[in-house]
């Protein structure tokens, strides 16, 4: 047979492969995707968009509890968690075939299977038909990361799970106990605890949302506890003891151990590279703790070999790849690319209170040697916030105190995930406090708390 010859071949259907598809089609190259299993990749099937779509479920519900706060009255509250996981999987469903079209309309081709990198500018493809043999003098890695499993804490599908497990949950949780208090493990104890699970959160590092601000963490901790969750920080999950009904899981803080029986765990402790059965090391590709060693371009040092999104590293975010995506695209189109600015990818994390940021931490601006101004806003002086019943907020700027340049911007509260974005374009147009000053915010919003933010690191917020 025949090899088949493409101008970029993307393996992988993420949301950095199909993006950089798209883009390359869109550039007039003619592109190849191979996925083997489904077309929006972990992001879209099990990653962002069916937690989102949950975690709305159990927003709505949370609401409906709260609704004489509102002056309304609602009976007989509950819900159904198959149809709230039946909606996600719709949710997620409806995206995928989404994909699919989109790559029909650019003219993408799409092999569903597995990919070899056979050797330099060779892909060979096991599909269900047999093998395929493509070639391409530009071939872009974008195979993903999967979650990460530690000894002894490994996911069976029944007691202890994955995320996936999850998102598809066996049973309703009771008693839950959450490992790693990340995005992933935060978001899950968050939906579980508002559904009634008695919810404890075990961090091996010294506060919950490790990567956040130290103020944003600990501000999202307490509001966390208030919603029953309990939280404990700098603790390891040394076994856990599987029985038919239940898990026993030994805990260790300080040399000190103690037990707790849960009915569910959710090992959610990092993810890991797909890097395996690609065939990159016998190509020289570097890999580096299951991430492969890229430049600012994405380039793994071999020769029109690319790699994008969780393959390549942190931050592990579906719009880092998307951009990294778009990035090659353009490169092999003989185009000017961009690198990804660092300090200008958002984090989002969607639990209650809502986490967001851009840029450093206090704590990282002052070891990286600025001079800071911090401002900082509670939503309880922001009108809209308490309009929507929401006023356990804040925002927290970082100024570097010299230049007036916006060094970071951090959020904890409703709606911070939709608003960050106005930080991140600052962070991107390298803005000063005078920009962000002059600039006039819609009123009433609860964006108007960034501005005050602004405002308050130079002793000037009006509302505080």
């Amino acid at each position: 047979m025949a090899a088949k010859s493409f101008d970029m071949i993307v393996i992988g259907a993420g949301p950095g492969g199909y993006v950089a598809a798209i883009r390359g089609a869109q550039l007039g190259l003619k592109v190849a995707v191979v996925e083997r299993e489904h077309l929006g990749g972990i992001c879209l099937n099990w990653g962002c968009i069916p937690t989102k779509a949950l975690l709305r479920s159990a927003e709505v519900f949370h609401l409906m509890e709260r609704a004489a706060d509102f002056g309304l009255s609602a009976e007989k509250i509950g819900y159904d968690l198959d149809k709230v996981v039946a909606r996600s999987r719709g949710v997620a469903k409806q995206l995928s075939g989404g994909i699919g079209h989109l790559l029909k309309k650019n003219k993408v081709t799409v092999f569903m299977g597995e990919a070899t990198v056979a050797k330099k500018g060779t892909v060979s493809v096991k599909t269900d038909k047999g093998v395929e043999e493509l070639t391409s003098k530009n071939i872009v890695l974008a195979t993903g990361a999967r979650a990460r499993n530690l000894p002894g804490l490994e996911a069976d599908g029944k007691r202890v799970w994955s995320y996936k497990h999850a998102l598809n949950p066996p049973h309703q949780p009771k008693k839950l106990l959450v490992i790693g208090s990340g995005a992933i493990g935060i978001e899950f104890a968050s939906f579980f605890n508002t559904l009634g699970a008695e919810t404890t959160v075990v961090e091996v590092m010294e506060r919950v949302l490790p990567v956040e601000d130290e103020e944003i963490s600990k501000f999202a901790k307490k509001q966390f506890e208030k919603l029953g969750m309990k939280i404990r920080e700098k603790t390891n999950v040394k076994s856990l003891d599987r029985k038919a009904d239940k898990v026993i899981a030994t805990l260790e803080k300080d040399g000190k151990t103690e037990t707790l029986e849960v009915d569910t765990v959710i090992s959610a402790v990092g993810i890991v590279g797909n890097v395996e059965n690609l065939g990159l090391e016998a190509l020289g590709v570097k890999i580096d703790r299951t991430h492969v060693v890229v430049d600012e371009f994405c380039r793994t040092g071999v020769d029109g070999l690319y790699a994008i999104g969780d393959i390549a590293g942190a931050p592990w975010l579906a719009h880092k790849a998307s951009h990294e995506g778009v990035m090659v695209a353009e490169l092999i189109a003989g185009k000017h690319a961009h690198p990804i600015k660092e300090g200008t990818i958002a984090g989002c994390t969607y639990c209650t209170p809502q986490v967001a940021s851009v840029g450093m931490t206090e704590a990282k601006a002052k070891a990286a040697g600025h001079e800071v101004k911090v401002g900082r806003f509670p939503f309880i002086g922001n009108g809209k916030a308490i309009a929507l019943g929401e006023p356990e907020g804040m925002v927290k700027t970082v100024f570097d105190a010299k230049t007036g340049e916006l060094l970071g911007a951090h959020m904890v509260g409703a709606e911070v995930t939709e608003m960050i974005q106005g930080f991140v374009i600052g962070r991107t147009l390298e803005t000063t406090e005078e920009d962000l000053m002059h600039t006039v915010f819609p009123h009433p919003t609860i964006s108007e708390s960034m501005h005050e933010a602004v405002l308050d690191a130079y002793g000037i917020a009006i509302h505080f």
